[in-house]
């Protein structure tokens, strides 16, 4: 199903709705996870090319946090959280090594 688009209900017996219902409000609950991680993604990779240190620091727990939040609710999979969480953590080190030379 395309990105977006509502779930189609055909028939009309209670389970058949019932369950409609819930797949909406996952998907709900399920995108707003989503969103709020990539945007912490985004900020904390924006503070590492603008090289700063200090903001990076201060948003890399929030991001890891947020990480294994959508890796617990079945957001994320697991290897593909534990990757985003590798690559920003070397990110992160690397411009705390530059910021100390």
């Amino acid at each position: 199903m395309a990105q977006g688009q509502a779930t189609k209900v055909k028939k009309k017996k209670k389970s058949v709705l019932k369950r409609a219902a819930q797949s909406r409000q996952r998907a709900e609950v399920n995108r707003a996870n989503r969103t709020r991680v990539r945007t912490l993604m985004r900020r904390l990779r924006t503070a590492i090319d603008a090289g700063d240190a200090t903001a990076s620091g201060n948003l890399l727990q929030p991001t890891m946090s947020a990480i294994d939040q959508a890796i617990t609710k079945g957001v994320l999979h697991e290897n593909t959280g534990n990757r985003y969480k590798s690559r920003l953590t070397v990110a992160h080190n690397g411009l705390k090594a530059k910021a100390a030379k």
